[in-house]
């Protein structure tokens, strides 16, 4: 797929045909497009520094109201064990942007006189000011599919070396990215992404030709990864942290996509029969890697997606996600926004990996990804490093969810 000019890619978004390429999903923040980015991982900006949140999706009111009942709650399972004080730095940290939105600046006002660190404060907030609405599919079934996800840890350097040879790249200055919803309001959160040739739109270079060096591609490397599939990881999870030589880290961020569908390689493997589907991770796939060095690359360009990264400082407490805040372990979550508002408390029923073991939890709608679809679906955030990455990497759970709503809103 060349995207020249004689043979236009041509998509159709939402019942609208277009000659263009890159129609996108929900808006991707830490970028994950398979995770998964959906960004994050999970907003798309300068490949420097720290954007200006986006738009809020919604106001307080979600595009699919049939998909939501109240509910009373009692009806949330564990409501009353859950020690929301663990909740409250990431509402407050919702508030940052939804406080600008009228459907919720009033409540994000009240949260200032409650002291956070009372359990008994916090439940009453959140019990006297929202309305509980447990969420459903079109179906009206109320489970889910909940995976997860993390911030991975690679070693790399900030300039190329002998080890450290993969380019991490920033955001190209050719990529154009074109909100569908400025021309037609019923396609919000979509996202047209291409190139200009001439004066045409065109798809934008595919995975394998960023990565065996199209002509014409001029993306330049804020880092440099020393293996290809933590780095394809890393685009996965749609931010990160690199180890360098000298000790010290560099966080980055998701900064944008290249407009191409997110592919699994894992599936792939299974459907070749060379990965068993209850063996699937990441590990597996470095470990197929490699005993199959000449052929990993040619794998890993079967997924034509490609995110692009921005450096971001370090004094942030966690990566970014949609939302343009920080995401708080185990508290933040990504949604569907055609379905759930971006920072909207959430509340979440699900099991740990691998077992039974009840989490239900208060968590905040602070990001989305690509693979992430659907009113009841969620990304469960893990956290940083390697044990994050183990639960994020085994967790397939079914869930069940609520979404928590200004009563003001919710009359």
């Amino acid at each position: 797929m060349s995207g020249g000019v004689s043979n236009p890619f041509v998509l159709v978004c939402l019942g609208l045909s277009i000659a263009l390429a890159g129609c996108a999903g929900p808006l991707q923040g830490t970028g994950r497009p398979g995770a998964a980015v959906a960004p994050a991982t999970r907003t798309e900006a300068s490949p420097v520094g720290v954007a200006a949140p986006p738009p809020l999706v919604s106001s307080g009111r979600t595009d699919n109201q049939s998909n939501l009942r109240p509910v009373d709650w009692i009806d949330l399972p564990d409501w009353g064990d859950d020690d929301l004080t663990e909740a409250w730095p990431a509402w407050l940290q919702s508030c940052k942007v939804l406080g600008r939105d009228p459907a919720w600046r009033e409540v994000c006002e009240r949260s200032l006189s409650v002291d956070g660190r009372d359990r008994n404060a916090v439940r009453d907030f959140f019990q006297r000011n929202f309305q509980p609405h447990e969420v459903a599919n079109g179906d009206a079934t109320p489970w889910g599919l909940v995976t997860g996800y993390f911030e991975p840890i690679i070693r790399g350097d900030r300039i190329r070396t002998e080890r450290a040879r993969y380019p991490i790249y920033g955001l190209p200055s050719d990529l154009i990215a074109v909100e569908l919803a400025d021309i037609y309001p019923e396609l919000k959160s979509m996202r047209l992404r291409g190139r200009l040739v001439g004066n045409r739109l065109v798809p934008y270079y595919t995975r394998e030709q960023i990565v065996n060096g199209a002509d014409r591609f001029r993306g330049e490397a804020i880092a440099w990864a020393e293996d290809p599939v933590d780095l394809f990881n890393l685009q996965i999870q749609g931010s990160g942290r690199i180890q360098l030589p000298d000790g010290k880290q560099l966080r980055i961020g998701y900064a944008g996509q290249n407009g191409h569908p997110f592919r699994s390689v894992a599936r792939i493997l299974i459907e070749r029969g060379e990965l068993r589907a209850s063996d699937a991770s990441m590990q597996a796939i470095k470990r197929w890697g490699e005993r199959n060095p000449d052929k990993l690359s040619e794998l890993l360009n079967m997924n034509p997606s490609y995110v692009f990264f921005r450096v971001l400082p370090d004094e942030l407490p966690g990566p970014l996600g949609t939302l343009g805040v920080p995401l708080t372990e185990g508290r933040s979550a990504a949604v569907d926004p055609r379905f759930i508002p971006l920072g909207a408390p959430v509340f979440l029923a699900t099991t740990y990996p691998l077992s039974d073991r009840p989490l239900n939890r208060l968590m905040m709608a602070h990001d989305t990804g690509g693979a992430i679809k659907g009113p009841v679906r969620v990304d469960f955030f893990w956290g940083v490093g390697e044990e994050a990455g183990a639960q994020a990497g085994r967790m397939k759970q079914s869930g069940r969810k609520w979404l928590l709503l200004p009563r003001e809103s919710a009359r």
